[in-house]
C-alpha cells in the first residue's frame, strides 16, 4: 500500500536536503552514518533527477531566487517541503515495481502536484529497519520560481505567480492523496483508501517516539541481562499507545458509555469524557486530554457506541455454551459488582478500630443479601450445585488457556517466517548482482552482510519448506491476519470464562461465610449432645 508523508524544514542550508538523499542517515538522530574513517557512506542504490533545477545546483539555485524574490530570509519561514511516497514492501515482488518505474512515477507525481518549483525527485531502495521497500523523496523549495496555469487545486491566484510560495491546505493534500492512489491504481499497484479516516492513527512523531524508546529500553534491558536478571519491559509502549490498548480492551465487553467510563478509570485510570459529541482521553501521567481523532476511528464515539450495543446484543447468545446453555448458568455473564465478605475475626484493622468493624459489618450485610439474590437468579438451589458450576468453568478456563497458547504460538511462529521472507526479498537483488559479478569474491566480500542475511534467510525458509513450496508474502499476511483474528477471539473467550470463575469464588465464599455461623451452632449443639 502506497502512502503519502509530508514535513517541512525551516534549515536555510538547503544542501542539506541534498545530503540526505546522497548519503546514509541514522535513522534516530538524522546524522550522516560515518565509515571507519570518519567519511559519509554514499547510499548504495538511489536515483536522483531534478526539476526545474540541477539536482547538483539545487542548493545554489534556491538561494539565489530567495534573493531576487527576497523570500525565506527569516528564521521562522518555512525554506521548503518533503513529501515521501512509500510503496508496498510486496509491490516488488508481487507487482514488478522497480527503482526505475518509481522514479518515473515520483518525477510524474511531482510535475502535476508542485508545478513551477524547483524540485528534487529520489528514489531509495532501502526501506527503514531493512524493511527493503521503494520509497520516493520529493523536496522542492517553498518558494515557486515559474509562473503556471491555475490547476484544479489552486485556490488563489497567487497560487499561480512566481515569487510566491506553496500553499499548504486539507483540499490540495486531499487532491495529493487522491493523484497517488490513481496512479496506484493504474499501475497496478497495492494501494490502500487514503481518503479514509485512519482506524489506529501513528503519526511520524509517536512512530518515532516508539522508535527511540525501544531503542532505549533494549539498552537499559541488556545491562539488566549481564546481572543475570529478566527484564520486567521488553516492549516500548508509547502513552498513545497504552490509551488504544486500554480502550480496546475495555470496548470489548462494555455495554453502555457509562460501563465503559467507570471500567477505564477502574482499570486503567483513564478519564473518558463525552464532548461536543466526541471521545476524549486523559492519559493518567497527563494533564492534557487526547482526542478520539488523535488515535484513531477505532477510538471515536460513533464507532464505540455501535461497539456498545453489539455487546448488549450478545446478552441473547452465551459465547461459550452456544444456544443451549446449562439450566444452572445464565445465558450470558454479565460481571457483577460482588465483593468478599470481610472476615471480621481475622481482620486485625477492624480489631483495632470499632468504627471500622461497624463499617465492615454493614458492607458484608449488603455483600450477603446480594449473593443471596445471585444464587436465587441464578438457580443454584445447593451449595454442591454451585460448587459444580465453579469446577466446570475452571475446566473450561483451562482448555480455554491452552488453546490460547496454541494459537499465539502459531502466530509467533509465522511472523518469524515474515522476518526471513522480507530478509530473503529485500537482499535477493544484492545476491542476484553476485552471481552475474566477474569477480564474486570481491562482490561477496563487499556486501558480505547482505549476503549472510540472505544465506540465512534461504536457509530458514528451506528448512521450514522441506518440500520447496514457499508461500508468497501475501499468502503469509493472509495467514496472519486471520491467526490475529483467532487469536483476538480466542483471548476474549478466556477473558470471559476467567471473570466468570472469579466470580463464581467470589459467591462460593461469601456462601460459606453465610453458612458458617449455622454450622458452627450444629457442631457445638452435636458436642452437647454427646456430653449429656
Amino acid at each position: 500500500m502506497a502512502i503519502l508523508k509530508h514535513g517541512t524544514s525551516k534549515n536555510a542550508n538547503y544542501g542539506d536536503a541534498l545530503t540526505y538523499l546522497l548519503f546514509e542517515h541514522d535513522g534516530f538522530t538524522m546524522k550522516p552514518v560515518l565509515d571507519e574513517n570518519g567519511n559519509m557512506v554514499r547510499r548504495r542504490d538511489y536515483i536522483l533527477d531534478g526539476i526545474n533545477c540541477d539536482p547538483f545546483t539545487y542548493a545554489e539555485e534556491c538561494r539565489e531566487l530567495n534573493e531576487r524574490f527576497r523570500r525565506n530570509q527569516s528564521p521562522s519561514e518555512v525554506k521548503a517541503h518533503h513529501y515521501i511516497i512509500s510503496f508496498d514492501p510486496l509491490d516488488q515482488s508481487e507487482c514488478g515495481l522497480t527503482a526505475e518505474k518509481a522514479q518515473a512515477l515520483g518525477m510524474e507525481f511531482a510535475r502535476k502536484n508542485f508545478p513551477g518549483h524547483q524540485t528534487l525527485v529520489c528514489t531509495h531502495m532501502d526501506g527503514h529497519s531493512g524493511s527493503g521497500n521503494i520509497h520516493v523523496h520529493i523536496i522542492f523549495n517553498s518558494l515557486r520560481k515559474f509562473d503556471i496555469e491555475p490547476q484544479e487545486f489552486t485556490e488563489r491566484p497567487c497560487d499561480c505567480k512566481a515569487g510566491f510560495k506553496h500553499h499548504q491546505t486539507r483540499s490540495l493534500l486531499t487532491h495529493m492523496q487522491k493523484s497517488l492512489m490513481e496512479i496506484c491504481e493504474r499501475e497496478g499497484l497495492h494501494q490502500v483508501d487514503l481518503l479514509s479516516p485512519s482506524e489506529n492513527k501513528i503519526s511520524e512523531r509517536e512512530y518515532w517516539a516508539k522508535q527511540r524508546g525501544q531503542a532505549e529500553l533494549d539498552k537499559k534491558n541488556e545491562e539488566v541481562i549481564e546481572f543475570g536478571l529478566s527484564p520486567a519491559k521488553t516492549v516500548f509502549q508509547t502513552q498513545k499507545q497504552f490509551l488504544r490498548d486500554a480502550i480496546a480492551d475495555v470496548s470489548s465487553t462494555a455495554t453502555s458509555f457509562e460501563e465503559f467510563q467507570k471500567a477505564l478509570s477502574e482499570k486503567y485510570s483513564i478519564q473518558v469524557t463525552d464532548r461536543k459529541s466526541r471521545y476524549s482521553y486523559l492519559h493518567p501521567e497527563w494533564n492534557k486530554n487526547i482526542t478520539e481523532r488523535a488515535l484513531g476511528t477505532n477510538y471515536g464515539k460513533e464507532h464505540l457506541t455501535r461497539l456498545f450495543e453489539e455487546n448488549a446484543n450478545k446478552v441473547q447468545i452465551d459465547p461459550v455454551f452456544g444456544d443451549s446453555p446449562p439450566d444452572y448458568v445464565e445465558v450470558f455473564f454479565l460481571k457483577s459488582d460482588l465483593r468478599l465478605v470481610v472476615d471480621l475475626q481475622n481482620n486485625v484493622k477492624a480489631q483495632q478500630s470499632r468504627a471500622y468493624a461497624q463499617k465492615v459489618k454493614l458492607t458484608n450485610l449488603k455483600q450477603m443479601a446480594q449473593t443471596i439474590v445471585y444464587v436465587q437468579q441464578h438457580g443454584y438451589e445447593t451449595r454442591d450445585a454451585l460448587q459444580n458450576s465453579y469446577d466446570e468453568m475452571l475446566t473450561k478456563r483451562a482448555e480455554a488457556r491452552k488453546e490460547l497458547r496454541e494459537t499465539e504460538d502459531k502466530l509467533k511462529d509465522i511472523n518469524e517466517v515474515i522476518r526471513y521472507m522480507g530478509q530473503y526479498l529485500s537482499n535477493k537483488k544484492v545476491y542476484g548482482e553476485m552471481l552475474d559479478a566477474r569477480n564474486k569474491k570481491k562482490f561477496r566480500e563487499a556486501h558480505s552482510s547482505e549476503i549472510a542475511v540472505y544465506e540465512n534467510a534461504v536457509r530458514f525458509l528451506k528448512g521450514r519448506y522441506s518440500d520447496g513450496k514457499i508461500p508468497s508474502m501475501k499468502a503469509l499476511q493472509e495467514e496472519k491476519q486471520s491467526l490475529t483474528i483467532r487469536r483476538d477471539a480466542k483471548q476474549n473467550t478466556y477473558n470471559y470464562l476467567y471473570d466468570y470463575t472469579q466470580e463464581l469464588k467470589t459467591v462460593c465464599a461469601n456462601v460459606d461465610a453465610i453458612l458458617k455461623p449455622q454450622q458452627e451452632k450444629e457442631v457445638k449443639r452435636t458436642k452437647q449432645q454427646e456430653i449429656s
